[in-house]
């Protein structure tokens, strides 16, 4: 088992930037591939980013592309997800999830195995 806790999340003005951290605990972290999702109530979890359980490969979603930047630590079993320029759109609830699959580009969420419990993002304009 895997325990995810997201934490970083809160409010900021249009343009500005947030650091979002993931720690793990129970497994080291870097036999998972991880993945950022992103969820507004009423609707489906969105793919935001991934990385692969080395490092060495990302994918995100269109529309943060140049501005959100994810990467891990391993050796603190925690992976990140640096928001910049951020825009009201990106408001949403924010999870962390990790997969034991082998890393493929923008995974849906059925692909991952845990997840953790999200932390609020809101962007005002």
């Amino acid at each position: 088992q895997v325990q995810l806790v997201e934490s970083g999340g809160g409010l900021v003005q249009a343009g500005g930037s947030l650091r979002l951290s993931c720690a793990a605990s129970g497994r080291t972290l870097n036999n998972y591939a991880m993945g950022w999702f992103r969820q507004l109530p009423g609707t489906e979890r969105e793919f935001v980013a991934d990385i692969s359980r080395g490092g060495t490969r990302t994918s995100y979603t269109d529309s943060v592309k140049g501005r959100f930047i994810i990467s891990r630590d391993n050796g603190k079993n925690t992976a990140y997800l640096q928001m910049n320029s951020l825009k009201p759109e990106d408001t949403a609830k924010y999870y962390c999830a990790a997969t034991s699959r082998a890393y493929g580009v923008g995974m849906p969420p059925r692909s991952y195995n845990y997840w953790g419990q999200g932390t609020q993002v809101t962007v005002s304009s």
